[in-house]
């Protein structure tokens, strides 16, 4: 496997570099390098920032990837929701769940922001950590909103396409509700 990568064809021009050598470095770093530069260019830092903060809430493995800091920017995000005033009550309001959820039987299996969601209603916890938990319904909410959101859009190819490009917004409206709700239609 460690034999010397030939250049081309001619057997004359032999390199020093092996063959693993040339699909590690050559092939594989570059591959991955591309593959890394395609991810970064889909999500910006707020959308990194919401991954990462939804990530946090998560209750695997007994909150093993709780970070207050990353939280508190996904809450930041929310400004309607999270006043200064609300950001300083979730702060501390952070601070007494991860200290609780951690020692609870009741979480100590929960796979998932779903699963939490419910153990929080369940347990009648979401009243006393109400901003927590408006965190994770709209963690939740947002997948469900973003697909709906571009299933309107891919929509809209269909409707309003080259020849009927002069469609006025209130017509393409009513098109894409009958579209996209076809089902019921």
């Amino acid at each position: 496997m460690d034999k010397n990568y030939h250049l081309g064809k001619s057997k004359v021009r032999s390199s020093s570099v092996t063959y693993s050598h040339h699909l590690r470095i050559d092939i594989f770093n570059v591959f991955i390098d591309l593959q890394l530069s395609e991810l970064n260019s889909h999500f910006d830092a707020v959308n990194s920032d919401i991954l990462l903060g939804m990530a946090c809430l998560s209750p695997n493995n007994f909150f093993a990837n709780y970070d207050k800091e990353r939280i508190m920017k996904l809450a930041k995000l929310y400004a309607h929701e999270y006043r200064i005033s609300k950001l300083d009550d979730l702060s501390y309001e952070l601070d007494n769940y991860i200290f609780y959820v951690r020692e609870d039987i009741y979480f100590s299996n929960l796979k998932g922001l779903g699963d939490l969601s419910e153990t929080l209603v369940e347990t009648e916890l979401h009243k006393i950590w109400g901003l927590i938990y408006l965190l994770v319904k709209l963690s939740l909410i947002l997948p469900v909103a973003t697909a709906t959101a571009e299933r309107a859009f891919s929509s809209i190819k269909y409707i309003k396409n080259d020849l009927r490009t002069r469609i006025g917004d209130e017509f393409i409206n009513v098109c894409l509700v009958c579209y996209i709700e076809d089902e019921v239609f």
